[in-house]
């Protein structure tokens, strides 16, 4: 039976909610949104991971170099990705070499400028970041042009030990130079961005808001199936079990705010000892406060993205793992585990460094179950990972330092074939990380000649027997 070709821009539609759809044989070759009729690419796609507080380098770095390389301590959790992986170092920002803590850090992540000193609303990062740049370019291709996520809340006070306000701490996008982008924080709110028609349709209720997003584009996908080939519809199955896969989480979560287990007292007693009134249930805003819940919120985040770049969504998305000076307590992994803050600021103590190591590896094992979901993922005779370039790090090396030398990156994914992944590359002494960002920008399509202190774009990441520069 022969199948009749349908086009990269189908949606399924029913009443509030309108699903994109991922790559199919009947839709080849891919198009984008907005593509006229010259065939396009598979397309690529952009994520940025950010993980708070730096990381504790001897135990990050590999100790060799090129392919023949061994994963780090804090990199384990990598090992069936390391074929995947470019492992950078030392790459800088210099433009955050001011001695001013955490905030420099993370507002010049992908920026590399220094954002203006300020304690009121007069914010300033410098420069558009490098997602955004690339949301510009191809931001008209998908429904949404970038998909911003994290963790934890923004916080407006002021941090009166640096004299920054600490609305730069929660936010690593900058759609201009002074005007950051806001992130959801709730796996609710982030799900119905992708899936139902507005997000303030979405928050303020409605008949058809608890239902699933399926049951609402049950008729219209009854419809399309009719005109796939077998392996299409097989397809379109696995992509409807993921995405009622977080739906069902992301219910469960929602109706646990009724009630609370034998932890969650305890949490609140805590919370109460310390003279703090706090909902954990009632404010989507505190749902990372419950100590049993973050990881599996981090994961609810991390399936969103995915699912995002799997239908074509979005081709940019960012992910913060925590704020600036993040005291997020770690103690869910193991008991007395701690403030990932004070733990960063390990003063050379064994004991402090080996547990700001665990968390380091925690983090490196939530950017391995991402690129596990983008490797599930097929998409013609590859997968969404081989189409993506993800980059996954901090602002900072060590947090006992504020160091912006030597800072913690890795590049997953191939590119689209641009990449040549599988490497530990090591650079000269404080190579600009602007490089970097220059290359991504250009796999992405967008022209550019420089990107703040760039001087070139970065040497070897499709070289495959670069081993670095001395």
């Amino acid at each position: 039976m022969s199948v009749a070709p349908i086009s990269r821009r189908t949606l399924l539609k029913g009443m509030g909610v309108t699903m994109a759809l991922p790559w199919l044989n009947a839709m080849a070759p891919l198009r984008g949104w907005g593509a006229g009729p010259t065939p396009e690419t598979k397309p690529l796609r952009f994520a940025a991971l950010y993980m708070a507080n730096g990381a504790l380098m001897p135990d990050w770095t590999p100790k060799q170099t090129g392919r023949d390389f061994e994963l780090s301590p804090t990199l384990a959790p990598l090992a069936d990705f390391k074929k995947d992986l470019l492992v950078l170092t030392q790459l800088w920002n210099a433009a955050t070499n001011t001695g001013d803590g955490h905030y420099v850090k993370t507002g010049g992540w992908l920026t590399s400028t220094t954002i203006t000193r300020t304690t009121g609303s007069n914010i300033c990062a410098g420069n558009t970041s490098v997602d955004q740049l690339m949301a510009k370019h191809v931001g008209n291709l998908t429904p949404l042009a970038s998909l911003e996520l994290g963790i934890e809340p923004p916080s407006t006070g002021v941090d009166t030990n640096v004299g920054f306000t600490q609305l730069y701490g929660a936010h690593i996008s900058w759609a201009t130079p002074t005007s950051p982008l806001a992130k959801e924080i709730n796996p609710k709110l982030a799900f119905d961005r992708l899936f139902r028609s507005t997000a303030a349709a979405a928050r303020t209720g409605g008949p058809d808001n608890d239902l699933s997003v399926l049951d609402i584009v049950a008729n219209d996908a009854r419809r399309l199936e009719k005109k796939l080939g077998y392996a299409d519809r097989q397809k379109l199955n696995e992509y409807f079990e993921s995405v009622r896969s977080v739906e069902r989480r992301i219910e469960f979560d929602r109706k646990r705010k009724t009630g609370e287990n034998l932890e969650d007292q305890l949490v609140r007693a805590e919370i109460e000892r310390l003279g703090r009134t706090v909902d954990l249930y009632s404010d989507p805003a505190r749902v990372s406060e419950r100590r049993d819940n973050h990881g599996e919120q981090v994961r609810l985040m991390l399936d969103i993205m995915a699912l995002a770049f799997w239908s074509d969504a979005t081709r940019v998305s960012t992910f913060m793992f925590g704020n600036s000076v993040s005291g997020r307590n770690f103690s869910f992994l193991e008991t007395g585990l701690g403030s990932h803050h004070e733990n960063s600021h390990h003063e050379n103590k064994d004991e402090k460094k080996q547990r700001y190591q665990k968390i380091n590896q925690w983090h490196a094992a939530q950017a391995a179950y991402f690129l596990g979901k983008l490797r599930g993922y097929q998409e013609g005779d590859g997968n969404v990972l081989d189409n993506s370039m993800v980059l996954f790090g901090a602002g900072m090396s060590d947090g006992n330092a504020h160091s912006p030398h030597n800072l913690p990156l890795i590049l997953a994914g191939r590119g689209g074939g641009s990449l040549a992944p599988g490497r530990h590359l090591t650079y000269e002494k404080d190579h600009p990380m602007a490089n970097l960002h220059l290359g991504l920008l250009r796999r992405m399509g967008v022209k550019a000649d420089r990107f703040a202190d760039s001087t070139g774009e970065l040497a070897g990441l499709n070289d495959p027997a670069f081993a670095g520069q001395t």
